[in-house]
């Protein structure tokens, strides 16, 4: 079922609909949908490389709005619908672990949510559930999305369609990477100050 989603996004890449798909995708990502929108920012931006910037700008202004009603579904509608979202794809477990990450680091965890594979989705449900500030949520999740679909752009737009397979690859890797690199940004901004 899952490959019949992920082949399903792909196609709308082939549509004149692409860039509202590439929207709507991340939107539902943010608060419910299990196909992450790179698969189609991907396709598009390598379809059309000199429109990545503005396919990632989509991407990130649909998952923002996606966040916000996660965040929406947490923190008014948990019990009807959010526990329900979290139990159908398995992620009761990762709901717990945010909410000791949230008590830690606040918007450090959202921020490194936002950028990594870790479905965003259970950040944004608990960001309202564990009642985070709502500015910090945003803003966290503002700099960490617009980055990582920003880069996947920057990265297509100047490496064209080549760079397709490395980012499929490795992916996970970039991922920590930058997050190990954020953090040790916020490390060392906290020790100048």
């Amino acid at each position: 079922m899952l490959r019949r989603l992920y082949d399903w996004v792909l196609h709308w890449a082939e549509t004149p609909y692409g860039t509202w798909a590439l929207f709507f995708l991340a939107l539902a990502e943010s608060s419910f949908f299990p196909i992450p929108p790179d698969v189609l920012l991907i396709a598009l931006a390598i379809s059309i490389p000199a429109k990545s910037f503005r396919y990632a700008l989509v991407c990130t202004v649909g998952s923002l709005i996606g966040g916000v009603i996660g965040y929406l579904i947490g923190y008014q509608f948990m019990e009807l619908v959010g526990l329900q979202i979290l139990e159908f794809y398995g992620l009761m477990a990762k709901f717990n672990a945010v909410g000791d990450l949230y008590n830690k680091y606040n918007a450090l965890a959202v921020g490194i949510a936002g950028f990594t594979p870790i479905p965003y989705k259970v950040f944004t449900i608990s960001a309202g559930a564990f009642g985070i500030n709502f500015p910090i949520f945003l803003a966290a999740s503002a700099v960490s999305r617009a980055a990582r679909f920003f880069i996947v752009g920057w990265l297509i737009y100047k490496f064209g369609p080549g760079i397709r397979a490395f980012i499929d690859r490795y992916f996970n890797i970039l991922a920590v990477v930058f997050v190990i690199l954020l953090v040790g940004g916020f490390i060392l901004i906290r020790y100048i100050f």
